[in-house]
């Protein structure tokens, strides 16, 4: 991303009487939130007052779509056809692009979450699949792929508009894959750490694995996990550190 870099993360994904994640705080340290459609997190309710949220902040808006599995958060596989995730996404993404309608905000990206994501680093035509559906949806709409996956190939092959982006509080495979969060320590919380795995990918174009080996990355964007309980002092650290370094932090569509 020419002159600076998108921060993402993950938000609305409270669901009824139960609260997740520090929205209200955590909206003001990112430039596009992805929020949850109802399926892995999130209600009509919760999607209106985030919705809400992030034009009164500033912050740009995508739909983060899931598996249908609110109680396992999205993050467990599912045996889904391709026919089946390429309407459940556009499904989730009409949900909602009826709030963003609503309140006259842009619907700027998409974003697979969870399980669904990790199969679309892997599964050529689960990747087909959700790029498909974008496309279906607008030819303008952002498709978030995950850098050093052949989600990147498949994007470039489909021709749908694409940023790549890095996690900044996730520990990687040697392949460009994410360490499963079964494994311990597989997820991030010191954000001096987070911090630093933000700044190698965005000056030196690289992450380093869990078994030392430097992936090449090309991140246009970076993202924090809005329900990690150190989310907002990872976001914090990395807002510092990218102003140290002179890099602007701007929505992934400018």
């Amino acid at each position: 991303m020419a002159g600076g870099i998108d921060i993402n993360c993950d938000m609305g994904e409270s669901f009824g009487a139960y609260q997740l994640g520090r929205d209200q705080e955590v909206m003001d340290y990112i430039s596009s939130a992805n929020i949850a459609c109802g399926w892995h997190a999130g209600d009509p309710m919760v999607m209106e007052q985030t919705v809400r949220l992030a034009k009164e902040r500033g912050v740009a808006v995508g739909a983060h779509f899931g598996y249908p599995d609110l109680m396992g958060f999205g993050r467990r596989q599912m045996d889904l056809t391709v026919h089946e995730i390429e309407n459940y996404m556009l499904y989730q993404m009409g949900a909602l692009y009826a709030f963003t309608r609503a309140h006259n905000v842009h619907f700027q990206h998409v974003k697979a979450h969870g399980a669904l994501g990790n199969l679309a680093f892997v599964d050529m035509e689960s990747s087909r699949a959700i790029a498909r559906a974008a496309l279906r949806f607008s030819k303008d709409i952002i498709l978030v792929v995950y850098t050093a996956t052949l989600m990147v190939p498949v994007a470039k092959e489909m021709g749908v508009r694409f940023v790549e982006e890095v996690y900044a509080d996730r520990i990687y495979n040697p392949d460009g894959t994410l360490q499963s969060r079964k494994v311990p320590g597989s997820v991030i919380h010191d954000p001096e750490k987070a911090a630093r795995q933000a700044l190698s990918s965005v000056q030196e174009g690289y992450v380093v694995a869990h078994d030392g080996t430097k992936v090449s990355v090309r991140p246009q964007s970076l993202c924090v996990h809005g329900d990690s309980p150190s989310a907002l002092s990872i976001l914090q650290k990395i807002r510092e550190e990218l102003r140290k370094a002179s890099i602007a932090v701007k929505p992934m569509g400018l």
